[in-house]
Order: structure tokens, then C-alpha cells, then sequence
């Protein structure tokens, strides 16, 4: 064994010792849980414009996207357009051609604006409808294609329904190999205070849709070692593997 397969399996059983230590994953989500009403997420920016992500899980993205070099990535949800920034800015640094579909129901002026003039604008393509509609599920077949690798990351409305539609509509995208993230799982883990006025929370949310997703689908399956290796993570068990091909 050399160096590199040394610290790799070293690396391989920390995480697993992580994942099998249940006061470490619970103090994780007691954080996670402490920060939610500070809405920690919306912190950090991405190139000059907010991201709302955790700082692990654009990390754990990065990984994946150098991992499995996509050449699209579909995110729904592009809110004010920092993420859909920072899958290009990461497909622009491969340079092999990818691009980023970003989807949502409302792209409100100034956020087009503020994307369409950023330097990363060239590898975003944007569709604005709701991300369940047949019409923008064929828009975005359109531009994307039948071939992979694709990445696809769920992030617009929570509610169970709307995330499991999501995941149906979505999951065809995804050959074995990529991945699928589901995020805000995290939501149902949470006080259902935290979702007062919302129409999605504990029981009636992206996990929820997950575990029925799971259910009636056997090319995905959830891979926990990112969460043992995040443990601070707006998605547990919304990382998604695609272990078979449509």
C-alpha cells in the first residue's frame, strides 16, 4: 500500500468511526438545530452573491462535481442565484463544456440581472416554471439531453409532495455513478416552530419525500458516509447514489 491508498483508507475508517458514534452525529444536528434561527445558510456568498448553503456542503459538492465532472448540472431553486454561480464557476475551473440549468418559479428581476451579469452567466441557462410542470420538465430535456454524467440538486419547495414529484420527474436525468442531492432534509429534524407559516415541516418534507422516493425506486440509494463525513450537513440522507442505470 502506498501513501495516497494509505491516507485513503485512513480517511475511509475516521469516517466510518465517525458514523458509528452516535453523540458525535447527535451534537451535529444539536448545532445544526442551535443556528437554524440565525439562518445561518444565508451567510455566505459565492462569487459575489449569496449562496445559502452551508459551507460543508458546497465543499461536499465541489467533490462531487470534480468526482463525476458533469456535463450539466440541473438545480431547481436558484433563489438568488450563488449556488447555480458556484456549480459553473466549478464546471468552468474542469473545461470540458459543462453547464448549469437553473430552475425556478419566480426568478425575480434583480436576481436574473445580477446573473446574467456575472462572468460565470455564459455557463447558466435559466428556465423559469414550476419545477413539476411537464412544460419545464421538457424544457429542461431539451437543453440538457439524454446524455450524462448529469448531477441534479432538488432545492425549491419542500413540501413532501412537491420533492417526491421533483425526484420522479428528475431521477431520469441521473446515470449510475452521479448523484441526485435532495436538500433541506434537514427541515424535518428541526422544531415544527421553525416552520410556522410554511407549508412543509416535520413529517411533510424533502426526507419524507426521500423515504418515498426510495420506496418505489431501487437506482438510488442514500450515501451516508457523506453525512458522516459532513456531520454538519442541511441534507442528512438526502445524498443520493445512482447505482443502476433507467
Amino acid at each position: 500500500m502506498n501513501d495516497s491508498e494509505r491516507f485513503q483508507t485512513e480517511n475511509a475508517g475516521d469516517i466510518a468511526a465517525m458514523k458509528g458514534d452516535p453523540d458525535l452525529m447527535a451534537m451535529s444536528r444539536m448545532w445544526a438545530r442551535a443556528v437554524a434561527p440565525y439562518r445561518y445558510p444565508y451567510h455566505f456568498r459565492w462569487m459575489g452573491q449569496p449562496i445559502i448553503q452551508v459551507p460543508q456542503d458546497i465543499l461536499a459538492m465541489q467533490e462531487l462535481i470534480f468526482q463525476i465532472r458533469p456535463r450539466a448540472i440541473i438545480e431547481t431553486g436558484i433563489a438568488r442565484g450563488g449556488s447555480a454561480i458556484f456549480y459553473a464557476s466549478m464546471l468552468a475551473l474542469l473545461g470540458e463544456g459543462g453547464f448549469v440549468v437553473g430552475v425556478d418559479v419566480d426568478i425575480r428581476q434583480h436576481n436574473r440581472e445580477a446573473i446574467e451579469a456575472h462572468p460565470m452567466a455564459k455557463h447558466i441557462k435559466l428556465v423559469q416554471g414550476s419545477s413539476i410542470d411537464a412544460s419545464t420538465v421538457a424544457e429542461v430535456h431539451a437543453l440538457v439531453g439524454d446524455e450524462g454524467p448529469v448531477i441534479v440538486a432538488l432545492d425549491s419547495n419542500h413540501t413532501k409532495e412537491h420533492v417526491l414529484e421533483e425526484l420522479r420527474a428528475y431521477s431520469g436525468f441521473v446515470k449510475k455513478g452521479s448523484y441526485l442531492v435532495v436538500f433541506d432534509t434537514l427541515l424535518e429534524d428541526l422544531p415544527s416552530e421553525m416552520s410556522a407559516g410554511r407549508p412543509w415541516g416535520p413529517g411533510n418534507g424533502p426526507k419524507s419525500a426521500v423515504e418515498a422516493f426510495l420506496r418505489e425506486n431501487d437506482r438510488f440509494v442514500i450515501d451516508d458516509d457523506i453525512d458522516a463525513k459532513l456531520l454538519i450537513t442541511v441534507a442528512p440522507r438526502g445524498w443520493l447514489r445512482c447505482v443502476k442505470d433507467p
